[in-house]
């Protein structure tokens, strides 16, 4: 890179001691690599590859065990660039009690910047960051997204050279995650250097230079396009096929010993084949008008092949063929839907949450509930759950009603919440061995079902390791365990692959299909849009009021138009929120 880069890196090497009696595992090893100046680079990695423990050793956070680091061209955390290294964590650090003003002041006063100076730079981060009407609500009542702008606003207090953002847009709807994204290449322009971690794929190559880690170590370099090119001649998709039956045809693709990746997309599925130049065998049981057709490779592609490569595999990770069977509740014969909403409405104060909501879901249909932050998603879900009381209207889950029999219901279904709600002093096993004892398993059957499990998402390991020392992606898996532990006939899923990898957030959705192939309901909801592809429906939620429900086809088919004739859910989804945000205006 040409001139003095903003991070220089030579054989830097952070570990940790490992769980229990195992030896310690270096999170960053032997790194070497600079970050250009003035650019914007992606930092991108599955879960534990080391992205955010570089990140704090950048910010001078923590120590370096071996090599070399300089950072602005001095040791990080030194006296000299003081107050030049703006870090946003990736959990939400501010003060939930203070308002939006009050955490601003705070920075303010933390940075020591003059009292002359402050109204102009918080009228230019209230309009930068579009938090200029909530300056009086406390942070804890901000959205996920607001969250976010509001982390970044404070980190901008005082205008940093350097600024390292840890997965800013985890749990961001795709709207916010845009404007941030905005933001993001704003300040760029304005000559700062960013580096940002990101499990989004799309978001890495948006930026200019990328960093790819795996295990602590690197695995490439450069530009995000030259990247991409690595998968060229590998990349196909199968289109013309019908929407119904679309995912178990996806399944079959995926099992192919020629395909190593698939992926729904756009109404087609796209595929990562094993070999260069030739498509993958069409499978048995399609339309004879559906065709392989050669697409160009995109960063994602590259990253899937060169992680299975690094792994010595030939494929994503996927569910062993008797998962469904093990985890699967017995829907039996019952008619009628398995969830059925009729008019709910809940309201906090004056505050309404849900607003005179309706829909229904089929056994073994899998629901997308989608819509932006603070939407009304989560407060649905508790209420499904019997969690929380609908303030009007009915619910019914499996037949039961969820206001009059909760305890029936929570029976009947699991729940994976959106943020990891297990028990972080316990293990994995103790987690699972306690909860499996709540569910009423008893004597053997519990040491059975747990050693199953733990085997099943690959927690072996880990198990013995305190839960909360866990790398996001083994605690969802974590979560997803318990959620089938007791074997239900429903399962909702509230964000549950939120900020995980891609080959983690694959092998998710390949139990999710056999869960619904087997007959158990899926609700799921999800900001990452591509994989509301996986939903036979999708609801969307804006503002309490369901703003549409439809099957993915149709609601791409809605805003189709002659600048666009191919949208994405996403291209959809923020078209329909922004039509709903003009009507309100």
């Amino acid at each position: 890179m040409e001139g003095t880069p903003a991070v220089a890196l030579d054989g830097v090497g952070k570990g940790f001691p490992g769980p229990g009696n195992a030896p310690p595992f270096p999170a960053v090893d032997r790194l070497t690599a600079e970050v250009g100046a003035g650019r914007l680079t992606g930092l991108v990695g599955p879960d534990a590859a080391g992205k955010t423990t570089l990140l704090r050793l950048m910010a001078g956070l923590m120590v370096a065990d071996a090599g070399r680091m300089r950072v602005l061209g001095h040791e990080p955390g030194a006296e000299p660039i003081r107050g030049r290294v703006g870090y946003m964590p990736q959990s939400f650090g501010l003060y939930e009690e203070l308002t939006v003003g009050e955490n601003l002041r705070l920075y303010a006063d933390l940075h020591g910047l003059p009292a002359a100076e402050r109204p102009a730079r918080y009228d230019q981060l209230l309009h930068f960051a579009g938090l200029g009407p909530f300056w009086d609500r406390r942070a804890g009542r901000l959205s996920g997204g607001m969250k976010q702008k509001l982390g970044l606003a404070c980190t901008l207090v005082q205008p940093p050279d350097l600024l390292l953002l840890d997965e800013p847009t985890v749990g961001v709807d795709p709207l916010s995650r845009r404007e941030l994204w905005s933001i993001i290449y704003q300040l760029v322009d304005d000559g700062l250097s960013v580096v940002v971690s990101t499990a989004y794929l799309d978001e890495a190559e948006r930026c200019q230079d990328v960093v790819i880690l795996h295990e602590g170590r690197l695995l490439h370099q450069g530009e995000p396009a030259d990247f991409a090119e690595r998968a060229r001649g590998r990349t196909w998709t199968l289109e013309g096929l019908p929407a119904e039956g679309r995912r178990g045809i996806l399944a079959r693709v995926a099992r192919q010993g020629d395909v190593a990746d698939a992926v729904a997309q756009g109404g087609h599925i796209r595929v990562l084949a094993a070999q260069t130049g030739q498509p993958p065998a069409r499978p048995d049981g399609i339309p004879a008008e559906a065709a392989y057709q050669p697409v160009a490779p995109r960063f994602e592609d590259a990253f899937i092949a060169r992680l299975l490569a690094n792994a010595q595999g030939t494929k994503t990770d996927e569910a062993s063929s008797g998962f469904a069977d093990h985890v699967a509740g017995k829907p039996g014969q019952r008619q009628g839907p398995a969830i059925d909403i009729r008019n709910v409405r809940r309201t906090f104060g004056a505050f309404v949450a849900v607003d005179d909501v309706s829909f229904s879901v089929s056994p073994g249909e899998v629901f997308g509930l989608l819509g932006p932050n603070g939407a009304g998603k989560s407060t649905l879900i508790k209420i499904l759950c019997g969690l929380l009381p609908a303030s009007a209207g009915s619910v019914r889950v499996a037949g039961v009603d969820a206001g009059q029999a909760p305890a029936a219901v929570r029976a009947r279904l699991g729940y994976m919440a959106q943020q990891f709600a297990l028990y972080g002093d316990l293990s994995p096993r103790q987690n699972l061995r306690f909860f499996a004892r709540a569910y009423g398993l008893r004597g053997k059957a519990v040491s059975q079902r747990v050693a199953w499990l733990l085997e099943e998402m690959q927690l072996e390991a880990v198990a013995g390791a305190p839960s909360r020392q866990l790398p996001l992606g083994y605690k969802q898996r974590l979560a997803l365990a318990n959620a089938v532990l007791h074997r239900p006939d429903i399962v909702l899923l509230d964000e549950p692959t939120s900020g995980v990898d891609p080959l983690a957030r694959r092998a998710f959705w390949r139990r999710i299909n056999q869960l619904a192939e087997a007959g158990v309901t899926v609700l799921v909801t999800t900001h990452f849009l591509e994989e509301a592809e996986y939903c036979d429906r999708i609801g969307i939620i804006y503002a309490g009021e369901l703003a549409a429900l439809d099957g993915p086809d149709a609601l791409r088919a809605r805003f189709a138009d002659a600048d666009n004739p191919e949208p994405t859910l996403e291209d959809a989804f923020i078209a329909l929120i922004e039509q709903y945000r003009e009507a309100a205006a």
